[in-house]
């Protein structure tokens, strides 16, 4: 019976020190707060931060299931940034379409080194063991830089960033149509159209404006007289060009014709001096006959003693001593002549 008694208050006795253990134990446990990410949220307010130091960025979206396989080994990368001297941060492309596009993000996930304002693209794996090599060994330093209009702090990259940001934007709002108000996708799609158009209109009406102010059209009278100067103008230009052919082409007949003229005059100097040969040819001709008749005439009668041993000979008289044929030399100096008349007979009719 005492024992029956004494089961039903260890029982009770036991209840309380749990209760009690556990009422203790609570207060301590939520004294302990989580543990907080060293990971840096990067936003388009605060980026710039990258731009001094050492940093990783980590581009990513919460649906992308290779971002979420790497999301631990980047927060143990993070845990040992202060031994390794070196920032880490991570990029929403969903929440910062603009940085996405500063970046020129078309990957997921994407990772960045980033010294001293100098950006590289890291391409390994996101595991915490090469990323950790890839900062001791300074393995950044034979990667090729983005730099020039590639640099995210470039213009062109700004002007990207604006476009990005902007689709994003979009995005949302096609998202409260369909999800939020419930109107179906083909009537966001029709909105969005008809609202390009007429900004475009806008836009294209803003111009006008500022090219009208701009530009100040001239009178109707004004413009009128500087058509007529134009064309007055283009007809001096067409004169001057015509005077100038006119002037060419005088001038080549000019030297054509003094050209002829040389050459006949040069043509009638060789027929001159033609003549002047073939009279002296002529000249010494004669005298070569007249030499030869004097030489026969100076021999005089033959001797008594050649005369006795020619007697059968019948004896030559002046008329056969006349008779006898010219030397070669003269035949030749004949020949050369009748040449050179027949040839200067030739060219007279073509001068």
């Amino acid at each position: 019976m005492a024992g029956g008694r004494c089961g039903p208050l260890l029982t009770a006795l036991l209840a309380a020190w749990v209760a009690a253990a556990a009422a203790t134990a609570s207060p301590e446990q939520a004294a302990l707060p989580p543990e907080q990410s060293r990971v840096q949220p990067m936003t388009a307010s605060n980026w710039t931060l990258v731009m001094e130091g050492e940093w990783m960025l980590k581009f990513y979206a919460p649906w992308c299931p290779s971002c979420q396989q790497t999301d631990s080994e980047w927060e143990t990368f993070a845990k040992n940034g202060e031994i390794l001297q070196i920032s880490v941060g991570k990029v929403d492309v969903i929440q910062e379409p603009g940085l996405s596009g500063r970046f020129f993000v078309t990957t997921l996930p994407a990772f960045f080194h980033a010294k001293d304002g100098i950006f590289r693209r890291y391409r390994g794996p996101g595991i915490f063991e090469d990323l950790q090599n890839y900062i001791l060994e300074k393995k950044w330093q034979s990667v090729e830089p983005l730099t020039g209009w590639k640099s995210p702090a470039s213009l062109t990259m700004s002007g990207m960033a604006g476009l990005f940001s902007i689709s994003g934007k979009i995005w949302h709002l096609h998202n409260y149509f369909t999800g939020t108000l419930g109107i179906p996708a083909w009537c966001s799609y029709v909105f969005f159209v008809i609202a390009t158009l007429v900004l475009g209109l806008f836009m294209g009406l803003v111009l006008v404006i500022i090219s009208e102010c701009f530009y100040v059209p001239l009178p109707r009278h004004l413009s009128e007289r500087s058509e007529q100067n134009q064309r007055s103008e283009e007809a001096q230009r067409a004169e001057q060009l015509r005077d100038a052919e006119e002037e060419k082409d005088d001038s080549n007949e000019d030297e054509n014709k003094d050209s002829l003229v040389d050459d006949e005059e040069e043509k009638e100097d060789l027929g001159d001096d033609d003549e002047v040969e073939e009279e002296e040819e002529e000249d010494n001709l004669a005298s070569g006959v007249d030499e030869e008749r004097s030489d026969a005439n100076d021999q005089g009668p033959p001797r008594e003693g050649s005369a006795a041993q020619g007697e059968g000979e019948p004896e030559e008289t002046e008329e056969d001593i006349t008779e006898q044929p010219r030397s070669a030399d003269a035949e030749q100096g004949e020949d050369s002549l009748r040449q050179r008349k027949s040839q200067h007979a030739d060219e007279g009719p073509q001068v």
